[in-house]
Parts: C-alpha cells; sequence; structure tokens
C-alpha cells in the first residue's frame, strides 16, 4: 500500500508534544523562584526540604517540577552536592507498593516486580540513595490519588527519610490540582509538612497564553506556517480554561489536519476543527483507564447530579442500575458498587463523604470535584458505545 504524502507544516512535532519540557516556561518565573528559595538548602546545607504545587489542569505544575529540579541539579552539582529526581504520577502508579517500585525502578530498571514487602523495598532504596550519594527529590503528581487510596504513610516516610539514609536524603514535591488535598495527610505526615511551603499555579490568562504559544509555534513549525490569527484564536478558546495544555493540544492538532489537507499552512478552520477533537482537560486518558463496570458507574453518578451539588450512594445505584441496563451489561452487587465509588473517589474522578447535619442518619453523599456533568456524560456515552477492541 502506497502513502500520499507531502510537506508538512512542522518541523519537529516534538516539541508540541505532552512529553516535551521546555528550557524555559513563561510566566512561571515567580514558582520557580519560590521552589529555589524553599529547597535552597538542599543545595546548600544537604538539608531536605518539600513543597506543595496546587493549580487547575494545564497551569504547568508537572513541567515546573520537572524543569526545575533539572536546573537545580547543577546548583547542587556546583555546591559539591549530588542530586537527582524521579517522577511519579501517582494516578498511573496507585499504592505505596507501586510508587515504591517505579522509584526503585528509576535506579535499577531490572528490580523485581514482586517478592519485595514494603520495607525491604524502601531498604533497598536506602543502600542505592548511599551507594550514589546523591539527595533525591521524588515529585509525587496526583498525590490526592495515592492518599486516599493508602494513606500518608509514604509520604511521612519519605518525610523522615534523612533521619535514618546516613549520606542520603530524601525531598518531596507533591503535586495536585486541589488546595485542600494536604487535608488527607494524617496529623503524623502533616507535622513534617508545612502548609507555608503551598506554591500556587493559577490559571493562564489570554496574553500569558498567546505567549506560550508563539515559543511553540516558533520550536514546532516551519516559518511562515501558522499565522498570529490562529495563535490568537487558539488562545481565545483556551483561555476560557486558563489550559495551557489545551492550548497547545489544539495547536498541535491543527498542524495535523492541514497536514492531512496538505495545506501548507495552518488556518483558522483547521483550529474550529481541531476544537471539535480535542478534550480541554486531561479526562480523556482517565476515562480510558477504567473498566465497564467503573463508567457505568460514573455515568450513573454524572447523570444523576447534573442538577444537583450531591447526591446519595442509593441515588447513584439506582442510577447505575438504569445505565447497565441501557449498555447490556450486568449489575454488580451492592458489595462490588461500593469498591467502584471508592476506586473513582481515590482517582479523584468523584467525591464521596459521610454526610453531615440536614441528613437523615449515615450515608455518603457524591459530589463532582470541578468536571462538568454534561462533559462527563457525553465523554462516557461515547467510550461505552465504541467497540472494544478484541486480542488479535
Amino acid at each position: 500500500m502506497s502513502f500520499r504524502t507531502g510537506p508538512s507544516v512542522f518541523k519537529d512535532r516534538a516539541k508540541v508534544s505532552f512529553d516535551y519540557i521546555p528550557e524555559k516556561l513563561p510566566h512561571r518565573e515567580a514558582q520557580v523562584q519560590r521552589l529555589f528559595s524553599i529547597f535552597r538548602p538542599v543545595g546548600d546545607s544537604g538539608l531536605a526540604a518539600n513543597a506543595f504545587l496546587y493549580g487547575s489542569v494545564g497551569t504547568g505544575k508537572t513541567h515546573t517540577a520537572k524543569r526545575f529540579c533539572e536546573d537545580f541539579r547543577r546548583y547542587a552539582n556546583e555546591h559539591g552536592r549530588g542530586l537527582d529526581h524521579v517522577h511519579v504520577n501517582c494516578r498511573q502508579k496507585m499504592g505505596d507498593d507501586a510508587v515504591l517500585l517505579h522509584i526503585l525502578k528509576h535506579f535499577d530498571p531490572r528490580f523485581p516486580d514482586r517478592g519485595f514487602s514494603i520495607p525491604e523495598k524502601l531498604d533497598s532504596l536506602r543502600k542505592w540513595i548511599e551507594k550514589q550519594q546523591v539527595h533525591l527529590i521524588v515529585i509525587l503528581d496526583e498525590v490526592d490519588v495515592l492518599l486516599k487510596k493508602s494513606g500518608s504513610e509514604v509520604v511521612y516516610t519519605f518525610s523522615r527519610f534523612g533521619e535514618e539514609a546516613g549520606h542520603g536524603n530524601v525531598s518531596l514535591i507533591l503535586i495536585s490540582q486541589r488546595r485542600e488535598a494536604l487535608d488527607h495527610l494524617d496529623a503524623a505526615a502533616l507535622s513534617t509538612f508545612r502548609r507555608t511551603n503551598a506554591v500556587e499555579f493559577p490559571k493562564y490568562s489570554r496574553k500569558e497564553l498567546v505567549d506560550i504559544l508563539g515559543i511553540r509555534v516558533g520550536l514546532a513549525f516551519h516559518p511562515g506556517s501558522v499565522d498570529d490569527g490562529v495563535v490568537d484564536l487558539i488562545s481565545d478558546i483556551a483561555s476560557e480554561y486558563g489550559d495551557a495544555r489545551y492550548a497547545i493540544d489544539l495547536l498541535e492538532r491543527a498542524g495535523a489536519i492541514a497536514d492531512e489537507e496538505f495545506a501548507g499552512e495552518v488556518t483558522p478552520e483547521n483550529v474550529r476543527a481541531a476544537k471539535a477533537s480535542v478534550t480541554p482537560s486531561d479526562l480523556p486518558d482517565r476515562l480510558r483507564e477504567l473498566e465497564v463496570p467503573q463508567k457505568l458507574v460514573l455515568l450513573g453518578v454524572a447523570r444523576k447530579i447534573r442538577r444537583k451539588t450531591y447526591i446519595t450512594t442509593g441515588d447513584a445505584e439506582e442510577a447505575y442500575a438504569v445505565a447497565c441496563e441501557e449498555f447490556s451489561q450486568k449489575r454488580r452487587a451492592h458489595t462490588q458498587f461500593w469498591k467502584y465509588i471508592q476506586d473513582l473517589d481515590a482517582l479523584g474522578l468523584i467525591d464521596a463523604k459521610r454526610s453531615g447535619e440536614g441528613v437523615v442518619g449515615k450515608t455518603t453523599m457524591i459530589s463532582l470535584p470541578g468536571i462538568p456533568a454534561k462533559l462527563l456524560i457525553e465523554s462516557l456515552e461515547a467510550a461505552l458505545r465504541r467497540p472494544r477492541s478484541r486480542p488479535s
């Protein structure tokens, strides 16, 4: 089979990928400087430090943490101290055991997946840090998922690691979309973690998005293939959410559509077409990780809560039963349904908490944390109607 090819508008498409971390992060200079103030004792004296970064999707938290650690490594080296860092997405590596295994594989890719307890993994990590003679910064991204799933034990252990690890120390950067994520820490862990070390990442303004996109256009596209009007249009669309990730995704998708049409340049119409296929959040990735029964429970919640602030688990279970019938799926027993509610809560897709005053008896109240119910319903219905791929 032959493919029709033509010149691409991209000169380096990797520069608009999610994984690319620019040398400079425009409009995050204040946050980087704040991180340096917090972590300077690590480079100067070898003392441990902790920080908590919070803000909405697409506000630069993860990229800033990674960029800071890369740059701070040079500062520490200049002061005669070894420094390393490892990033853990706690939604992808759920639970203490998975987090520790991911960190150990940073040092030893052949470390066995099974056969070691958590205390044994911690002991192995101490030995690696001592062997490498480094101070390790652990970035725990989407940390509220870990805290809801497993509690504060790993955070507390890392925060006290330096007292037991000899030559090596561990510092922490915790990242969450929610300011209140630290409320999930127990008293012991919170005592070692200063709330004053919280760093806010506000949503980007339209002007800031123009600057960010302008830099990415220069890096990723051939000269003349993206004009200022296209950048302005994307910034207008994305400024509703203040989300740079969404803006960059729109730019990449618009470029891909231009290539599919062999246009030679990105047009406003390409941007409008891109908008129809790009969701302004990380929701598709999060939903893709769910099993069908979990999607059905979440769909029931979203449908029931659309015009309400909270619903009960009873309301959710009724709506889940209707969704199961609609999509010809077997309804699971209450015990399994409750487990799915806990899973969705741990993943941050719903908030589930015990009722307070004004509700008769003890029940669990469910809310949606910042995800519009309409968007959730549309995304879940599309996913559930999509044929599942069969193994070849």
